[in-house]
């Protein structure tokens, strides 16, 4: 179970504190066991600081409190604090990583039956699609639900998430899809055929939690080519 650590202190000399942080980063390289770390100062008193650090576990935090540079920076930190920092210990029993989620619900949309009404309530009206295969770039919900469904018509597709990484206001997903070849599909005639494509897709989400941007990167040449839709090269 994920385990997170809130180290409550008070303290003029945040740019000190800070600096100890970078001392630690460092001289624990290769031995720490903590997966993330953050420092937030009260918006309403420069002198309340809260740092936050994950663990996976509630046994690997005390492993990293068991590091003597763990120890040395926290004795150097307390220093500098006005009063002896005070800790909570937090088991997380909910992680709700909520634009990781909304970019997940879009793929499944995507794959869908129905139609793409839902996109509705996941991309802002004015989204802003780049693709590489399209000469212009795409504005608009309505203007991307139409390019979407030109790949939804050609395919009935079957979309599994690889992997997902979120940072800030943007999503990494990598995906794989694979369907058969079953209506027009950019001119070429269905095929029947049973094709795969593998890709990337970075979203970036509005101030409202809905997704304003996108970037794709796909293997569409090697589609075409299983489609026989690429002539054979000579030698």
């Amino acid at each position: 179970m994920t385990f997170v650590q809130l180290i409550d202190c008070r303290t003029n000399l945040l740019e000190e504190m800070d600096r100890l942080l970078d001392e630690w980063v460092e001289q624990t390289r290769g031995k720490r066991t903590a997966t993330h770390a953050m420092v937030g100062k009260d918006h309403s008193d420069a002198t309340h600081v809260v740092e936050i650090v994950e663990f996976p576990s509630y046994e690997e935090a005390m492993r990293n409190s068991g590091l003597p540079e763990t120890d040395r920076i926290f004795q150097e930190m307390v220093a500098l604090c006005e009063e002896t920092p005070t800790f909570t210990d937090l088991d997380v029993v909910r992680d709700a990583r909520l634009n990781a989620d909304a970019a997940r619900r879009f793929f499944e949309v995507l794959q869908s039956e129905d139609d793409l009404s839902p996109m509705a309530g996941l991309v802002a009206e004015h989204y802003h699609d780049h693709d590489p295969a399209n000469e212009q770039d795409i504005v608009g919900l309505d203007h991307f639900r139409r390019e979407m469904d030109v790949w939804r018509n050609g395919f009935d597709l079957t979309m599994r998430l690889e992997d997902q990484i979120a940072e800030g206001d943007r999503v990494c997903t990598r995906w794989s899809w694979e369907g058969t070849h079953k209506g027009e599909f950019l001119g070429i005639p269905p095929t029947g055929k049973k094709v795969s494509m593998t890709g990337t897709t970075i979203f970036r989400f509005d101030s409202h939690g809905k997704i304003a941007e996108g970037w794709w990167q796909y293997d569409r040449l090697g589609l075409m080519a299983r489609l026989g839709a690429l002539e054979p090269t000579e030698l």
